[in-house]
């Protein structure tokens, strides 16, 4: 039916990801897509190599993991049959922009103004070299 066939929605658990998962679950209704909710655990800001620690990245990720399915069950509420989560680990811009669908939603925000200033924008890495369409929701 779609041009979409598949939808990521890339979500840090903030207000703005809570918003790209709205229109995501919007979108994905629409075009009688898969979702794909992906939250990925930034070992990249941990810092030092003295502050990454293997169990804390472990526990992140399981906690995220926890977090995506009540994410997953609130899009299955909103009436949609085909939900998927992914949790990964590294740099959430690398991973973010090599996955394999056919539009990516995110939010505009989600880190502090001093991480982005510092970090950049994943929004805007995401934009700027993903293979597929992207939709920044404001």
């Amino acid at each position: 039916m779609g041009i979409y066939k598949k939808i990521a929605v890339a979500v840090d658990f903030s207000e703005g990801s809570k918003k790209a998962l709205k229109k995501a679950v919007e979108l994905a209704k629409k075009f009688q897509s898969t979702l794909l909710i992906v939250h990925v655990v930034d070992t990249k800001s941990f810092g030092s190599v003295a502050a990454y620690d293997l169990k804390y990245a472990a526990e992140m990720k399981e906690k995220a993991k926890a977090e995506l399915e009540k994410w997953k069950e609130k899009a299955e509420k909103e009436g949609l049959e085909k939900v998927e989560t992914l949790v990964e680990e590294g740099a959430a811009k690398t991973i973010l922009t090599n996955l394999d669908v056919d539009l990516m939603v995110c939010g505009a925000t989600g880190l502090n103004k001093i991480e982005k200033w510092m970090l950049g924008s994943v929004a805007e890495r995401i934009v700027r070299h993903s293979k597929c369409d992207v939709f920044v929701v404001r």
